[in-house]
């Protein structure tokens, strides 16, 4: 094949192209769905924010819980904060952990997914190929939203009882003991203690329910 033959059918070949190969519509978040209910903000339509991002909820309630600065607990579909927030404030911070953790920096899709290399964290893009570490913003909480620290408040059902009868359960990568709760009771409990992976914390004083 000669090359005017070769540049006539590469002309054939993009005459027959659509004029756009592939078009991406831009990504929009599901508009949040928050009232308040008496001293506590109710984000209603929270899983359906989780589904459209692909991540895991707990991963984006630990983060909106440390940003936001208030313990709650996540009920069915909902997210409940045990505070009065603004919804503007909560809109802010659900679109900082997209933008850091879900939308690839390269081509603005969300079709991303987070791998850990090291202690790197990952975001890789299905969608173009790229890859990135996460980079949290400054003043903002470290880019492993999985890690406990003492202070932090959670919400756990206790799975077992120890040989002292203390209560213990998983949470994320942490068994948690918990003095003074019974298997099957659901708690939210302020983290006191980290030893490696276990966590200790005490059930808060009305949270204990069966």
């Amino acid at each position: 094949m000669d090359e005017n033959d070769y540049a006539a059918m590469l002309d054939r070949a993009k005459g027959e192209l659509p004029d756009t190969i592939e078009q991406h519509e831009r990504f929009e978040l599901p508009e949040l769905d928050i009232i308040q209910e008496g001293k506590t903000t109710v984000f209603r339509n929270f899983q359906d924010v989780v589904d459209k991002i692909r991540r895991d909820p707990q991963h984006l309630m630990h983060f909106l819980l440390k940003e936001l600065g208030t313990p709650g607990n996540l009920d069915g579909r909902r997210a409940v904060f045990k505070a009065k927030i603004g919804p503007n404030h909560v809109d802010e911070k659900v679109r900082d952990y997209t933008e850091t953790y879900v939308i690839c920096s390269e081509c603005g899709r969300p079709d991303t997914r987070i791998e850990k290399e090291d202690r790197t964290f990952i975001l890789v893009c299905e969608a173009c190929g790229a890859r990135r570490p996460i980079m949290v913003r400054r003043g903002s909480r470290p880019e492993d939203a999985r890690t406990l620290r003492a202070g932090d408040v959670i919400e756990v059902v206790i799975s077992d009882v120890g040989k002292k009868g203390d209560g213990m359960c998983k949470y994320m990568d942490y068994v948690v003991i918990v003095p003074g709760t019974a298997r099957g009771a659901r708690t939210n409990v302020k983290i006191t203690n980290i030893s490696g992976g276990t966590a200790f914390g005490q059930a808060t004083s009305d949270a204990v329910t069966r």
